[in-house]
């Protein structure tokens, strides 16, 4: 059974989330997977898919820069657009092995996505 290249898992994973298909974008996902994140550290499949579950419910769109592939690393970056901004960039560096996503460092402005302060 072929699992496919670590770049088109990746971007099968990254469709899936970005569209709100939460239960596919898992379904590349390693049941140990570990990411960093801004103010967390996951560990597990759950951890990960309730961050991202969180998450993708917010986006009105996705704005796609730049990919890179080495190996079995893809890094992604792209702009995650919400209510509060479409300008703010995010960086994802994901490593797959065994046709699985096994690792996640993720890398984005926080306060960004915040709500604006009020007056």
């Amino acid at each position: 059974m072929t699992h496919g290249t670590a770049y088109d898992i990746v971007q099968k994973y990254h469709r899936a989330w970005t569209s709100g298909d939460i239960d596919t974008a898992m379904s590349y996902v390693a049941d140990d997977i570990t990411c960093r994140a801004p103010g967390a550290d996951l560990n597990g499949k759950d951890a990960y898919q309730g961050f991202i579950g969180g998450f993708a419910p917010m986006l009105t769109g996705i704005g796609d820069i730049a990919e890179f592939v080495d190996g079995d690393r893809v890094a992604l970056f792209y702009y995650p657009q919400t209510a509060v901004t479409s300008t703010a960039p995010a960086a994802e560096l994901l490593t797959v092995q065994a046709g699985k996503i096994t690792t996640s460092v993720l890398i984005f402005d926080r306060l960004s996505y915040s709500p604006p302060a009020q007056d």
